[in-house]
């Protein structure tokens, strides 16, 4: 049987190949080779005697991600708000890199926007050229354009615990019923009411994964970035690069710089270039 994992939990996989579905223990050889199924790989499978199956094979992934753990994604939805909590734009920076770094599309959904229209956010990432969504869980609005986005790819909602992740998608496809939990007033952030990633069709071409949300300092940096490709991971310096004075240009303080000079003209948000220079001082480290 050739399929797809639609759930994985405590090292148990299903896989679907769209009329049936198999619960698989992956081959002892991928735990000695370090080498983890996730969910959204094309694996092949053996059911065995028991009833359940084996994963024999990972056929080659397109991209993969560690959070949220997932393959051959086509987009990555950053779920935030500007509300209980609040989402930090450094966050959303660096997951933006580790999906540019994948090929990866990336998008950003402001949830909560009946309570808070998260302008701040909104005025950075759109004149970023990242695609923004306002969107509300409670009243509906944005769904429409989001369904539009994520029609006929691959998708998944990644951001803060308690941005609202599951209730998007239960607000979508409402016959899901994911559990979902309110934000604490006193701590300003969410429990983690979705502990595995499970892959959902929201229509017959269309498939999204809920993930388990997780807070600003444990986010890894992204694997294997060159300083001097960090900055074509931020599609808003890309008219600039190969324009500056100098060929070695960091993008930092360098006189001449093409980048600097977008940025003093307010055509770069000064957010999105302070991220970019925190990151450049990490991966330095």
């Amino acid at each position: 049987m050739q399929g797809v994992i639609i759930r994985a939990i405590s090292g148990f996989y299903t896989v679907s190949d769209g009329e049936r579905q198999l619960i698989c223990k992956p081959k002892g050889r991928f735990r000695y080779e370090a080498f983890s199924p996730l969910a959204g790989d094309r694996v092949i499978c053996a059911a065995g005697d028991d009833g359940n199956g084996v994963i024999e094979k990972i056929l080659p992934r397109r991209n993969s991600f560690i959070r949220p753990a997932v393959a051959n994604l086509d987009l990555m939805i950053f779920v935030a708000s500007a509300v209980n909590p609040v989402t930090d734009p450094f966050l959303i920076d660096r997951v933006s890199v580790i999906a540019a770094k994948a090929g990866c599309e990336f998008a950003l959904c402001l949830n909560k926007c009946d309570m808070d229209r998260a302008n701040e956010l909104y005025d950075i990432y759109s004149l970023a050229g990242i695609p923004v969504i306002r969107a509300s869980a409670e009243d509906g609005e944005g769904l429409t354009e989001l369904r539009e986005l994520m029609h006929g790819k691959v998708s998944a909602f990644t951001g803060n615990s308690g941005v609202g992740k599951s209730s998007l998608l239960n607000k979508m496809v409402p016959e899901l019923e994911l559990e979902t939990d309110t934000v604490s007033s006193r701590l300003g952030r969410g429990k983690h009411t979705t502990r595995h990633v499970e892959f959902y069709p929201i229509d017959s071409c269309s498939f999204a994964a809920d993930t388990p949300g997780f807070a600003s300092f444990d986010v890894g940096m992204v694997d294997h970035v060159e300083k001097e490709e960090l900055a074509w991971l931020f599609p808003e310096f890309h008219t600039c690069l190969g324009n500056c004075r100098f060929n070695d240009c960091r993008h930092l303080n360098e006189p001449g710089c093409a980048v600097l000079e977008r940025l003093r003209l307010g055509k770069i948000p000064a957010s999105r270039h302070a991220s970019y220079a925190k990151l450049y001082d990490l991966i330095s480290l």
